[in-house]
């Protein structure tokens, strides 16, 4: 990476570094993880994560870890509907392997060699019996013995280890108040943990690459995703089991409180190009409202605008103003704004007096276009229109007639505009006009 590449990447990720500083995180990986031999990598981007301010609480699984001391025992491993119905020696795999597992990471995670990334990070993890569990019970009439499901999280426990600047570590372990051992789905452990924790963020690094899932195609938007249309993919049949369940708890987390819920897979830095770019790498579903919102436009957009507005002024496609102008026009603006950034616009600007209504400064994002965002700002100015009165919306434009023709407009001449619009015109321009009657 050349020297001002490396610049614009520290600049642009500097809004995640401010936003996260001191949030709540629950990070969640299976078992494959660690079997990977890139595992030191995500330990690295995890340390890194703390190093930055994120309070983090990780959750790990042992599914394979447990299938291999099963099979070393000559045992098979047994599912009912995708749930491990775990007997005694499986219960004994479990504990086996979620020590063994854990004791790993917190070595790996006191790494501090000058030669690695973690070099001087001095990094405290805490783990501790923080999970009341239950029996799952009979299910389908099979007794799935020590498999057990979420009771309770102490959660003010966790909260002091996090307030210590410490990570918590939790394995899919729960223990019952008469003493019994649960084995629990490390999926559902970290939804129950962030949902009652009320984490900022919760982040699934998952075997599988859920950036290929293209569930959101049909909204212009592969990776992010509201969660009301995620649920929609639970209903077909175009996941895989594993992929199901990732979504599933994905799915239950933002319903439980949590606003957004991240799954990537385990591309080496995947985690911190998902938490630390605008449209990450992975898939993003989100509970928040405002995480992409169409809007009236408020002074604090002013600068936003301009940013989004001032290329097409050079490129000569739009009328240049001046931030005063736009000051004093900024009332008159609809704005899109994803993650706090303004991603589209457009303005109305009335001629009461002969019905009509100006469409102007029509602007997307280059890396958000093609995906409806200014249809969906003309939508909004034309109901806007019809409750102002107006008949008829106008436009002036010099590169893009064809989208004005295929949103209903028509071309006509400059004595079809208001008098008061006919006598700025500039013929040295020569922009078309185009209408459309409301």
């Amino acid at each position: 990476m050349n020297p001002s590449d490396f610049v614009a990447a520290l600049r642009a990720c500097a809004p995640y570094v401010h936003a996260h500083n001191g949030r709540v995180f629950v990070i969640a990986f299976g078992g494959e993880a660690a079997e990977r031999p890139d595992f030191d990598q995500l330990i690295y981007d995890i340390a890194l994560l703390h190093s930055l301010g994120v309070r983090l609480v990780l959750v790990h699984g042992v599914r394979p870890q447990i299938e291999s001391r099963l099979a070393a025992r000559g045992e098979q491993p047994r599912y009912i509907d995708g749930l491990r119905v775990t007997d005694r020696t499986a219960l004994e795999c479990v504990k086996d392997a979620a020590g063994s597992l854990r004791m790993d990471i917190e070595a790996r995670l006191s790494t501090s060699l000058a030669s690695s990334p973690m070099g001087g990070a001095r990094i405290r993890v805490t783990s501790g019996n923080w999970i009341t569990a239950r029996p799952v019970g009979v299910r389908n009439g099979v007794d799935h013995q020590f498999t057990g499901e979420v009771r309770r999280v102490d959660v003010d426990s966790i909260r002091q280890v996090l307030d210590q600047d410490r990570i918590a570590l939790l394995s899919p372990i729960g223990y019952s108040p008469t003493g019994e051992i649960f084995n629990l789905r490390a999926e559902e452990l970290a939804t129950a943990v962030a949902t009652a924790l009320a984490a900022d963020k919760l982040s699934f690094v998952t075997p599988t690459a859920p950036e290929q899932w293209r569930l959101a195609e049909g909204l212009g938007d592969v990776g992010q995703l509201p969660a009301a249309e995620g649920a929609r993919l639970l209903e077909t049949e175009a996941l895989s089991e594993l992929d199901r369940t990732y979504l599933d708890a994905a799915l239950k987390a933002t319903r439980g409180g949590v606003r957004r819920v991240h799954l990537v897979g385990h591309d080496d830095g995947a985690l911190l190009r998902e938490l630390y770019t605008r449209d990450g790498v992975g898939l993003m579903l989100y509970a928040d409202p405002d995480y992409e919102a169409t809007r009236d436009a408020t002074i604090e957009d002013v600068g936003g605008v301009l940013n989004l507005i001032q290329p097409l002024e050079h490129q000569g496609v739009l009328v240049p103003r001046s931030r005063e102008q736009l000051e004093l026009d900024i009332q008159r603006f609809n704005v899109i704004v994803r993650d706090g950034l303004v991603i589209a616009c457009a303005a109305l600007f009335p001629f009461v007096n002969n019905a009509m209504g100006e469409l102007a400064c029509v602007a997307v994002h280059p890396d958000y276009r093609r995906a409806g965002r200014a249809g969906a700002l003309l939508k909004r100015i034309e109901q806007r229109a019809r409750q102002l009165g107006l008949k008829q919306l106008f436009s002036l434009t010099t590169h893009t007639p064809h989208w004005f023709v295929e949103h209903g407009f028509r071309k006509a001449s400059v004595d079809d505009l208001p008098m008061q619009k006919r006598e700025l015109y500039n013929f040295q321009r020569n922009s078309l006009v185009l209408i459309k009657d409301l």
